[in-house]
């Protein structure tokens, strides 16, 4: 069994910033790829970064050049940067990650989301 538990989320004023964490913990031989999603009331589960195991990195538009993941593979922690936040930004966030199971089976799971709140 594995686990994600994401912190880090809050209430902030618009400009400002705030970093989200996310742990994989359990069962795990290697995780592959890490990211974060979104999702605002009323609305669908949004992709805004993922990372793979060697780094490469992908952005929704909307948050490219104020939003920065990144990883620790030692730790099996994503991380998600994010600065000049922006009231369309409040929503729930949603760490996943995918990989292979101490059993060698493949791994596909989500945490439990935390709320960023950006308030005008």
């Amino acid at each position: 069994q594995v686990q994600l538990v994401e912190s880090g989320g809050g209430l902030v004023q618009a400009g400002g910033s705030l970093r989200l964490s996310c742990v994989a913990s359990g069962s795990i031989f290697s995780i592959g790829t890490m990211g974060w999603y979104r999702q605002a009331p009323g609305k669908q589960r949004d992709l805004v970064a993922r990372i793979t195991r060697g780094g490469s990195t992908s952005y929704a538009d909307s948050v490219k050049g104020r939003f920065t993941i990144s990883r620790d593979n030692a730790k099996n922690t994503v991380y998600l940067q994010m600065n000049s936040l922006k009231p369309e930004d409040t929503a729930v966030y949603y760490c996943y990650a995918n990989g292979v199971t101490e059993g060698l089976r493949y791994l596909e799971d989500w945490g439990q989301g935390t709320l960023v709140t950006v308030s005008s």
